[in-house]
């Protein structure tokens, strides 16, 4: 079926018999056995609940996997992942992460006896020299968040054949992007963001591609304990039946706003993968469906970059991303304010820098509201 009708029809509910169209929310910690030996096959709701579990399949169906796993967050999903790999072990992460991500892995990950090694993954060369026997993981976020770099994922593959691929997919979801089908052996998503879609859900996903690393994945999960809720999974069920349709407009009105703030003249710069001008504008077309609508941009001057965010109406000045609402934020006290200053600024991470999450408003209000907060 059509990504629009899968996002609506990849999975039914096969719990009950009502008919009810919507999956039904199990607000239950447990369940009840029906004799010694037996079970419904359900125990406890940490190690399965129908209602997560029917979101977990929907991941699983859309990004093509072998199994999905719901969290309580983006991060704890993250947090999850990095149990799989033991002492010594080195990952090779994007250098241009989000900075809730570089935070975990500086001062969780690194703690426990992994070695982070950044490196920019739109580079192959720069990939290829910090590879190592002892790389066990290749960690990308494409594109990046804030600076909207593209990593060819299918050369990735190649490159690093012995290592773990994994993908933050969290910009394009799987209605933009399938990283499974071009080698990635997991995939991580934010769910909070574009997959719920309303600014009103934590949630994060982890897909495997294959039933072993899925399995381990479940293992940790179940024994760490960061589940995402039957109501919060009832939440991203529903959001996702509108992805297609959500994702559709929300790109429509990027490509239009991307290519006015391009000749606004307080503005230097324009970082949407959507342009023509990006350096993988090509890249993209063949590896994705759709460019998404996150968009960065550099202004003349700190000053302006405040203003623009003290003067917003229709635009809200918040964190977060994917959702209806265009938000507007500023990364360097935001998203990449634990990041340490000489790194984030040789990131062309500045004070200038503003990262815009494009709504499914009307396009000429966001311009509206855009042009008057830069006069």
């Amino acid at each position: 079926m059509k990504p629009e009708t899968a996002c609506v029809h990849a999975v039914r509910d096969a719990t009950q018999t009502t008919g009810a169209v919507a999956v039904p929310i199990y607000q239950t910690a447990t369940f009840a056995h029906p004799a010694v030996g037996k079970s419904t096959g359900y125990d406890y709701s940490r190690s399965g609940n129908p209602t997560r579990e029917h979101a977990e399949n929907l991941l699983r169906a859309l990004e093509g996997g072998a199994g999905a796993l719901a969290f309580s967050s983006g991060m704890s999903a993250v947090n999850a992942l990095t149990e799989l790999f033991s002492p010594g072990d080195e990952i090779i992460a994007t250098d241009d992460l989000y900075g809730g991500t570089v935070r975990l892995f500086d001062n969780i990950s690194v703690k426990n006896g992994l070695t982070v090694k950044y490196a920019d993954t739109s580079d192959a060369a720069a990939v290829k020299s910090a590879l190592s026997d002892k790389t066990r993981a290749v960690f990308v976020e494409t594109p990046t968040n804030p600076m909207m770099k593209v990593t060819d994922l299918a050369a990735m593959r190649k490159m690093a054949p012995n290592a773990l691929l994994i993908a933050d997919n969290t910009f394009l979801t799987p209605y933009f992007c399938a990283p499974i089908s071009l080698g990635a052996d997991i995939v991580v998503h934010s769910g909070t963001k574009y997959l719920s879609g309303h600014n009103d859900t934590l949630c994060g996903f982890l897909v495997a591609a294959d039933g072993e690393t899925y399995e381990r994945l479940r293992f940790i999960q179940k024994t760490t304990g960061a589940v995402l809720s039957p109501f919060d999974a009832f939440l991203v069920t529903r959001g996702i039946k509108t992805l297609a349709v959500r994702m559709e407009k929300a790109q429509e009105n990027a490509l239009k706003i991307a290519g006015r703030l391009k000749n606004h003249p307080k503005v230097t710069a324009v970082y949407y993968v959507g342009l023509p001008e990006h350096p993988a504008y090509e890249l993209s077309k063949r590896q994705t469906s759709g460019f998404g609508s996150m968009i960065s941009f550099s202004v003349d001057s700190e000053e302006t970059a405040k203003s623009v965010l003290n003067k917003v109406e229709l635009i809200l000045f918040a964190e977060s991303l994917g959702g209806v609402e265009t938000l507007i934020t500023y990364p360097v006290t935001q998203t990449h304010a634990d990041i340490p200053l000489e790194r984030r600024l040789s990131r062309g991470i500045d004070e200038r820098l503003l990262r815009l999450s494009v709504g499914i408003e009307a396009a000429e209000d966001i311009i509206a509201d855009l042009e008057r907060a830069l006069e």
